[in-house]
């Protein structure tokens, strides 16, 4: 049975009159009449008495259209919970970002947005770029700022570019040059972010062109941490310019063109936005912000 047909069966039951229930259904009484056979056929029983001048519920037509008004009551409410959460106007946009620009960027577009769209919710997600990538790809975030741009089908818009420094604690042999090369490092122990992490990915690919290995002294997801480990004096750490100096560090200019991230938003191709995460998308990537 078609859910349509439980709704008609509650519309016959209302009004107690094929002829009048198919007016208001604006359908034929043949069409109406055939519906309810088809639902009788199927459950095995009679759902109606066919009486002079209508029809009126068996007891197992009393059960039947009560659970006939609660499946579509039900559909009823799926539907407007579903068109809260779709409305471009009023609906829901899920954004995962990365750890290092939770106070800087996003902030900054947030505002900008919540001031174009007041009444649109934006559920934040605070990601490794892996993980971000892993929840693009099964639909647990409709979009991403991230870096680097993710592979495959995915559209992708620049929205800042921030360049690489070393950082070095106060005390350390390099502080006082004015550039350094990564052929430097050599015989420096590192602090970066785990393997497998978008950001140990850039530093690495850096130092393998520079010819250069260091020992990793320290791990640790957050660049905040990272700087703040190298003003401990638990080694050096390449990280974005921002981050240099903020618990004491002497950050570096880097002689290489490579030391550089971009960091974009980005979503998948391969499917349509939600309307509210499309236009997310469309006002950060318009030409207003």
């Amino acid at each position: 049975m078609l859910l349509r047909d439980l709704a008609w069966l509650v519309a016959l039951a209302d009004h107690g009159h094929v002829t009048d229930t198919a007016a208001v259904l604006r359908t034929s009484q043949p069409t109406l009449s055939r519906a309810l056979a088809r639902v009788e056929a199927e459950l095995g029983a009679r759902v109606f008495e066919r009486a002079h001048g209508g029809v009126h519920l068996t007891p197992v037509g009393e059960i039947v259209v009560a659970a006939a008004r609660d499946l579509t009551a039900r559909y009823d409410q799926l539907l407007s919970d579903l068109g809260s959460v779709l409305d471009p106007d009023t609906g829901v946009v899920r954004l995962a970002f990365l750890d290092s620009i939770a106070t800087s960027l996003v902030p900054r577009l947030l505002r900008s947005f919540h001031g174009h769209a007041p009444r649109v919710r934006v559920l934040l997600s605070q990601e490794p770029a892996h993980e971000i990538g892993r929840d693009l790809g099964t639909g647990a975030v409709d979009l991403a700022i991230t870096s680097p741009r993710p592979p495959g089908e995915h559209g992708w818009h620049p929205l800042q570019e921030e360049r690489l420094v070393l950082v070095v604690p106060s005390g350390h042999r390099l502080r006082d040059r004015g550039r350094v090369r990564l052929e430097e490092l050599a015989g420096e122990e590192l602090v970066t972010t785990p393997a497998g992490f978008g950001y140990r990915f850039l530093v690495d690919a850096l130092l393998r062109d520079a010819g250069v290995s260091p020992a990793i002294s320290f791990e640790s997801q957050d660049l905040a941490t990272i700087e703040g480990l190298v003003a401990a004096g638990l080694g050096v750490a390449i990280v974005p310019e921002p981050f240099a100096g903020q618990s004491g560090t002497v950050g570096l200019p880097i002689a290489s063109e490579g030391a550089r991230r971009t960091i974009g938003l980005t979503w998948r191709t391969d499917r349509p936005l939600p309307a509210p995460a499309a236009r997310f998308r469309d006002y950060v990537t318009g030409p207003d912000l």
